[in-house]
């Protein structure tokens, strides 16, 4: 009697795990956002900084002559014995959150999100898991990801972005401050005009920094504790105009912009 109970239990977890592969095979697929359903929604905003809370989506940001805080979106995805892709999207007070959902024991979701922003309002990220871009700002910017690249480009505002795991990329920056940390990632800096301040580091990647041709000296502080360092630029420890550049493992490189 022992022996016929063990079979057949070994029997339904083969059946259960047939049965599971099966679901998996009918489901599969990886999620698309392109051939996804487009959705709309503008939400009223008044304030002079937008906060955007995000999860489980890619995130661009526009600069765009709107009244409102408008949103495009595209969610794609295939749950197994579970429940998703469940998007969501709302403002209170002055954050705007925009999260997916996979709730499975096997998920395969993704989105994509652009949201344009009334010209003259700062904006704020806190992505959990995603992507971020943003283009054409003039205003300050202050963006995070916990898993996923943080870009900006042409933007002429202060600048503060942080990755936890993914590179940082800015490029035709004009602004006159960088802040930019990635713990897991390459940081890249392109310049158009001489900055301030620039403050960067990463804990496991290389870190490049172009500035500006011309004679403008600049007080740099390059580090590496596995990696090499080559500064380039006009150096002068009394300069107004620092630099600073740091990668615990990883190459740093201060140069003039080609």
């Amino acid at each position: 009697m022992a022996h016929h109970t063990r079979t057949h239990t070994r029997t339904l977890i083969a059946s259960g795990g047939a049965l599971l592969a099966a679901l998996v095979l009918s489901a599969c697929g990886t999620a698309d956002t392109d051939d996804a359903p487009v959705e709309h929604k503008s939400f009223a905003f008044s304030g002079k900084t937008l906060t955007i809370d995000t999860a489980n989506t890619t995130l661009e940001l526009v600069p765009a002559d709107v009244k409102k805080v408008e949103v495009t979106r595209q969610v794609d995805g295939w749950v197994v014995l579970g429940s998703g892709p469940d998007p969501r999207w709302e403002m209170r007070g002055s954050t705007l959150t925009l999260k997916v959902k996979c709730d499975a024991l096997i998920s395969n979701c993704a989105a994509k999100q652009q949201v344009k922003v009334p010209r003259g309002v700062a904006v704020t990220v806190r992505g959990d898991n995603g992507k971020v871009t943003a283009s054409g700002f003039d205003t300050a910017l202050d963006l995070r990801s916990d898993n996923g690249e943080v870009t900006v480009r042409d933007a002429s505002g202060p600048l503060k972005l942080d990755s936890d795991n993914g590179g940082i990329v800015a490029e035709g920056i004009s602004g006159s401050s960088v802040e930019a940390d990635s713990d897991n990632g390459t940081v890249r800096l392109g310049f158009t005009a001489v900055p301030v301040l620039v403050d960067t580091s990463s804990d496991n990647g290389k870190v490049v920094i172009e500035l500006p041709g011309g004679s403008t000296s600049y007080a740099v502080s390059a580090s590496a504790d596995n990696g090499n360092t080559s500064v380039e630029v006009p150096r002068s420890d009394n300069s107004s105009h620092v630099v600073k550049a740091r990668s615990n493992n990883g190459e740093v490189t201060v140069r003039t912009a080609n």
